[in-house]
């Protein structure tokens, strides 16, 4: 529920980091290289006023301004503008400065301007652009400060909540506005792609970190970072069936809701279609299902279901089936977690399929520790709305001592059902076994696996063998 003391930022997902929005009538700094989406960002604030809102921009002439907030789709109908960039013949004039006029450089021009211009709109929400040109007006660090100190003091008195971006160098940094304003947001180019970060803000938490943020379609969006402590959801603790008989057997009933469970095999054992039995359960129960796709597209996901008698193209026509593919390094992890999100809390989604850790881990561009704290963030956030979430995880080794995951996410899992082939006097088959389940008791027997045109069948309990978990499976007498 949104909070009707604070101001919506106008920008998606910010108000979330800010805990609710903004604080009215206070000033706020937006930092960044350019490039960064700073002015972008400060046009979506005015758009979002339901009173006046004043543009002052000291760089760009108002009609690029506009024309570039159109071509994003941002609608500044209702802003007004007051540019004081400089006009292209400026150069061609012999005056005593380069690009100012001398009433100019003493600032009384200008804020003769400015003043007017609120005066005559009385304006609810002021963006200037950039602040740090103010420095061009007065003599040295200390009369800007002053400067730019009463200008605040002067919109925020008489009920303007202010925004300003600031243009910083190596040599003239911005840190000295930090001082004046009652919050700061930082934009930033990095190697995952441009992020958001809120360093300070006066009167309330926020959230910490750096953030996803994307230019796009109606301009910036912040893609909050997952904190898992922030979302529960109460649900009934129950066992639910995969839609494989001898799976249940195996995990005596299914499994539980809100808890992880990892696939885990090699590449083309059965994995994914194991995990698709599930969803498709899950749906003939009445709840929505959602798979994200990281490693094969959803026209092939859906032949290969249908291959083994499973209706995925109908359960997604009738709503009861999402399935999306992930491009891992065109997401961040946080973009991801806002999408995940989106399908629980908007679509109803009570079962989670990611397929799979390796892709996933692709889109993370970092250390393998950031795939154990992003996974166990998403999982985590998972439980606690108490949806059933699925990973697939294809381990290396197609022989040989059994790999039970890759990069140490087994203890994000409540439980392990691991796949592996045989050799067996000369034939190539599989088997499917249960090493951990943490809500219940299970069954310690291996079983054969395979796939048929009507779904999955598992064999019988294979006791005439020893040495499978080893790769050297030998039949024993009875």
């Amino acid at each position: 529920m949104a909070d009707s003391s604070r101001l919506d930022t106008g920008v998606p997902g910010l108000s979330e980091v800010l805990r609710g929005g903004l604080i009215p009538e206070r000033a706020y700094m937006l930092s960044g290289d350019p490039g960064t989406g700073k002015t972008v960002l400060g046009l979506q604030f005015l758009s979002a006023a339901d009173g006046p809102a004043l543009f002052v921009g000291f760089e760009e002439p108002a009609e690029q301004v506009r024309a570039n907030a159109a071509s994003l789709g941002v609608d500044l109908d209702g802003v007004a503008f007051l540019d004081l960039s400089p006009d292209g013949d400026v150069f061609a004039e012999d005056r005593s400065y380069d690009v100012f006029a001398a009433d100019e450089v003493e600032s009384e021009g200008v804020t003769a301007r400015i003043r007017a211009a609120v005066e005559e709109h009385d304006p609810d929400r002021v963006f200037v652009d950039p602040m740090t040109q103010f420095r061009h007006y007065v003599r040295d660090d200390y009369q800007f400060r002053r400067e730019v100190a009463s200008f605040i003091r002067y919109l925020t008195d008489r009920g303007a909540t202010v925004l300003f971006s600031t243009q910083p160098t190596s040599s003239v940094p911005d840190d000295d506005l930090e001082f004046i304003c009652d919050g700061t947001v930082t934009l930033a180019h990095a190697e995952k792609g441009r992020t958001l970060e809120v360093t300070k803000f006066r009167g309330s938490g926020f959230a910490s970190g750096a953030h996803t943020a994307r230019i796009g379609e109606g301009g910036v969006r912040v893609y909050p970072k997952l904190v898992p402590g922030d979302h529960t959801a109460a649900f009934t603790a129950e066992t639910v069936p995969t839609g494989i008989d001898g799976l249940d057997d195996l995990l005596h009933g299914g499994f539980a809701r809100g808890t992880v469970t990892v696939l885990s095999g090699p590449s083309g054992v059965g994995k994914t279609t194991t995990a698709t039995h599930a969803l498709a359960a899950a749906a003939a129960r009445g709840e929505h299902a959602a798979a994200y796709l990281f490693e094969e597209s959803a026209a092939t996901f859906t032949h290969r279901s249908e291959s083994v008698g499973l209706d995925v193209r109908g359960l997604r026509e009738a709503g009861d089936l999402a399935v999306r593919e992930v491009e891992p390094l065109g997401v961040s992890p946080d973009e991801f977690a806002a999408d995940v999100r989106e399908a629980v809390e908007e679509d109803g989604a009570r079962t989670v399929l990611i397929d799979g850790v390796s892709g996933y881990r692709l889109s993370l561009r970092g250390e393998r520790d950031d795939l154990v704290r992003e996974l166990h963030a998403l999982c985590r956030y998972l439980r606690n709305v108490g949806v059933t979430v699925i990973l697939v995880d294809d381990v290396a080794s197609i022989a040989g001592d059994i790999q039970v995951t890759s990069d140490r996410i087994s203890y994000l899992a409540d439980t392990i059902v691991f796949l592996r082939y045989l050799e067996l006097q000369g034939e190539l088959r599989k088997a499917i076994g249960v090493l951990k389940n943490r809500t219940s008791d299970f069954e310690r027997t291996l079983r054969e696996f395979r796939i048929t045109d009507e779904g999955i069948v598992l064999g019988d309990p294979m006791t005439r063998l020893r040495g499978v978990l080893s790769g050297s499976p030998e039949l024993v007498d009875d």
